[in-house]
């Protein structure tokens, strides 16, 4: 475990497609959302805590969810705790905690990840992460986690490497949006494609360098904080400049315009949890393959549901196939999986409707 190893935990999101129970007040990666004893965050700390010191871990969040942070992360200092003022997609953020860790070590290696992911061999992640460390401490170069695509996903985006290329760790080509079937079907049958996990791993060195290249406006407007990092003036500065950073995702600021893009493909189970069917595909099943959080149940010609309420409800279900049913205090979900993309949607829709409502 070295002190040249740190971890950014990116852990701002709202989590709309989990509504309802993933809501503004209280997001998905605060919840435990597979029943395991433990939130998210609190599992992403745990996991990254096996190759990084605790106290290099810093947790990147809006400002409204500092308090939740703590109570979950007792172990984690306020300091290690980056409150966004304002959302402003992940370049800003990434920019900003890289700067932070220079002031501390300019010699860091760092990871980005979500706080919301679901990897169940941690030796493998650990292994992964481990080569990708060592090769930043040598290289200037920007790294990322690929995963071994397994059907055609319209939910991810896609990483193309080149397809000559017998090495381990895989020049990328470029990065391809989130695609239709037909295109991602292409992309799995050309096995020269990963998904991407969003996972980054660079030396603080090599990502500011990148900056300074593809993002001169923001790189600028940050380095005019370089004396205030770490420091009691550092929150008055990010107050009055953080909302003059353009919104744009660290994809596109960076990773789709840099050349010296390599790719790892990951050798551990990987699940980005980003709808209830992804959930779905990772709990255990009964003989209808319905997966049960917390509720008792007596199923009746119900198969392939996902089936969430608080604790011990008693729910009975007949003739029922394929549905997200989500039950949280005055909210009740009965919902088709298949358009489960849509919930986000119907979010805003009850929104609208029932704005004294707002759960």
């Amino acid at each position: 475990m070295s002190s040249n190893y740190y971890a950014v935990v990116m852990a701002g999101g709202v989590g709309s497609r989990f509504w309802p129970v993933s809501t503004p007040e209280f997001p998905k990666q605060f919840h435990d959302m597979l029943g395991t004893g433990e939130t998210l965050i609190q599992k992403t700390f745990s996991r990254l805590s096996q190759l990084i010191p605790k106290e290099n871990i810093l947790i990147l969040t809006n400002k409204a969810y500092k308090d939740i942070v703590m109570e979950q992360l007792p172990e984690v200092d306020q300091n290690q705790v980056i409150l966004e003022p304002d959302m402003r997609n992940t370049a800003p953020c990434i920019l900003y905690a890289a700067m932070k860790i220079k002031a501390i070590n300019p010699n860091a290696v760092m990871l980005v990840a979500p706080s919301d992911h679901w990897i169940e061999d941690e030796v493998q992640f650990v292994a992964n992460l481990q080569r990708t460390f060592d090769i930043c401490e040598k290289d200037n170069v920007l790294m990322t986690l690929g995963i071994l695509p397994t059907f055609p996903n319209t939910g991810y985006g896609y990483i193309e490497f080149d397809k000559l290329d017998s090495s381990q760790v895989k020049k990328v080509v470029q990065f391809r949006e989130k695609p239709d079937y037909v295109t991602a079907r292409k992309f799995i049958q050309s096995r020269h494609f990963l998904w991407n996990s969003g996972i980054f791993i660079w030396s603080v060195s090599a990502i500011l360098e990148a900056f300074s290249s593809f993002q001169p406006e923001m790189m600028q407007l940050f380095e005019a904080g370089k004396d205030f990092y770490n420091t009691d003036q550092e929150q008055d500065f990010i107050i009055a400049n953080y909302s003059k950073a353009e919104n744009i995702s660290i994809d596109y600021a960076i990773m789709e315009n840099a050349s010296n893009v390599f790719v790892l493909p990951a050798t551990f189970d990987w699940n980005d949890l980003g709808t209830w069917g992804s959930l779905y595909e990772k709990l255990p099943k009964d003989a209808g393959d319905n997966a049960i959080i917390n509720a008792r149940v007596v199923m009746d010609n119900a198969t392939n549901n996902i089936v969430r309420t608080e604790t011990d409800k008693l729910v009975v279900i007949d003739g029922l196939h394929d549905y997200i049913v989500v039950d949280k205090k005055d909210v009740l979900l009965i919902y088709p999986k298949k358009k489960e993309q849509d919930i986000k949607k119907i979010l805003s829709k009850t929104e609208q409707l029932f704005p004294r409502n707002k759960e």
